[in-house]
């Protein structure tokens, strides 16, 4: 095992590259075997028939990658499945449409339909094969966590989001900077798994020394300073390094194509999809006779103020008195129909003409209500940095959070997609988006927030008196 650990990372790529080769060799008989056949001119030579297999194996790596769907031991062995799935059923049509464009006529959909239910079983037997081979030679980590003072409020529920995977992190022990550094430093010593929560910088830089020296692996929940820093470039003028950060968001350059991407998309799709519009509003109009429509007053780029459409999908005056209450799951004022709008997000479709208008992007920082803003600068005044840019109807935050995030980690989710923003971020966030809108997890309500608040109030009380040593804690 502690041979087969060392080389890991060899065998992941290696089971990923067998994987990918069996997939695509599955398409390539089909090619073969079917298609090249029903050609209606035989002009397509023998370099061709590779170049269309070759094309094949990069749009299902391409995917793969995108979803996370090589991602074993990083994420669940039911996400790893459900990306794999998506990444071959995206190849899959693409490809489909490929060979119609190459053999000129329709073809049956059947043969590809085969080819996608025999590449799930086979995706599927890998990747659980793969998981439990990673788990074989990976234990979970035995992890001290090392908590400043203002992490103290926000530990069990830290502790709680790590204890929900077991087969990959075991919170052993947390320590509390309180009880000084060299004792911390002294418990350090016993762990080769470090967590670093919510510490100040200075402190924090002491125990990652310390930590290096020693060879062992860190977790760092980076403060908003970390994440502007990972956007700067490098200067290499004199001896002495330096650091650019350039702070202006996304150049003019990189605005003009997004600008130029998000009309050419929401154009498209606003005639792509304006049937299942029609009949949306149609639909809501009959329901209950109300407005077809919602707006409300969200914050966009500088501040600016605008108005954000959306299918209604409540009953009409849910806010009679204008105050702003955050839907819940099981909310009384989501109508029957609006339950199904919004898990399927059709409600938010009407926003393709807050993109049209140059109001919203493709992809960016969500648009928080006004009076939301006000209230989370209060709390977190680094919220405003996230204005620097354009709101969007998907953005990193909306991704890799919940519904229920709080807001210091979505500035810091989004500020991240600020800082690393390219023109390939935009569109594997986009091709993410698609993964994500089937997820329970991430239209997860308040209801669910206060309701792990309460899970970790009680866990905090049991803790204390002593009931259940969930974590031992130093303090």
């Amino acid at each position: 095992m502690k041979t087969a650990k060392k080389y890991s990372k060899i065998i992941a790529h290696l089971s990923t590259l067998i994987s990918l080769f069996v997939l695509s060799g599955m398409f390539a008989y089909l090619w073969y075997s079917y298609y090249i056949d029903n050609m209606l001119f035989d002009t397509f030579k023998n370099k061709g028939n590779i170049l269309v297999v070759i094309i094949y194996a990069v749009l299902l790596y391409t995917f793969s990658h995108i979803y996370g769907a090589y991602k074993i031991g990083y994420l669940r062995i039911t996400e790893i499945i459900y990306s794999q799935f998506l990444s071959i059923f995206i190849t899959n049509v693409i490809s489909y449409c490929q060979v119609m464009l190459i053999c000129r006529h329709l073809m049956g959909p059947l043969p590809m339909i085969i080819l996608t239910g025999a590449d799930f079983i086979v995706a599927s037997l890998w990747a659980w094969w793969m998981n439990k081979l990673y788990f074989k030679i990976h234990s979970p980590r035995d992890i001290l966590i090392v908590y400043g003072k203002s992490g103290k409020a926000t530990l069990d529920t830290f502790i709680h989001k790590l204890n929900s995977r077991p087969e990959k992190f075991h919170v052993s022990e947390s320590v509390s900077l309180e009880t000084g550094l060299e004792n911390v430093l002294n418990r350090v010593d016993h762990f080769r798994s470090i967590v670093i929560y919510d510490v100040k910088t200075e402190t924090r830089n002491k125990i990652l020394k310390f930590c290096f020296e020693q060879s062992k692996r860190v977790y760092v929940t980076p403060k908003i300073s970390d994440i502007i820093m990972r956007g700067a470039d490098t200067i290499d003028l004199f001896d002495t390094p330096l650091l650019l950060c350039k702070n202006d968001g996304i150049s003019y350059e990189q605005r003009f194509i997004k600008r130029s991407i998000d009309i050419i998309i929401s154009g498209v799709l606003l005639l792509l999809l304006s049937p299942i519009m029609l009949i949306t509003a149609i639909a809501i109009k009959l329901y209950d006779g109300g407005p077809v429509f919602f707006r409300q007053d969200r914050c966009t780029i500088g501040g600016k103020v605008f108005s954000i459409c959306k299918f209604r999908s409540m009953i009409v005056d849910a806010e009679k008195d204008g105050k702003s209450i955050p839907a819940t799951d099981n909310d009384p004022r989501i109508t029957p129909l609006g339950k199904f709008l919004r898990k399927t997000r059709i409600d938010e479709l009407p926003q393709l003409f807050n993109i049209l208008q140059g109001d919203m992007s493709i992809v960016g920082p969500r648009p928080e209500r006004v009076e939301h803003v006000k209230k989370y600068c209060r709390e977190v005044p680094e919220f405003k940095y996230r204005l620097k840019v354009k709101g969007g109807l998907t953005g990193y935050a909306q991704i890799a959070g919940r519904y229920n995030t709080t807001p210091y980690d979505k500035i810091r989710l989004d500020l991240i997609y600020i800082e690393n923003y390219s023109l390939l971020l935009d569109l594997k966030l986009i091709f993410k988006t698609i993964k994500i809108m089937f997820m329970k997890e991430s239209t997860e309500g308040f209801e669910n927030k206060n309701k792990n608040d309460k899970v970790n109030d009680e866990l905090k009380q049991l803790d204390s008196n002593g009931i259940i040593p969930i974590t031992k804690r130093i303090s």
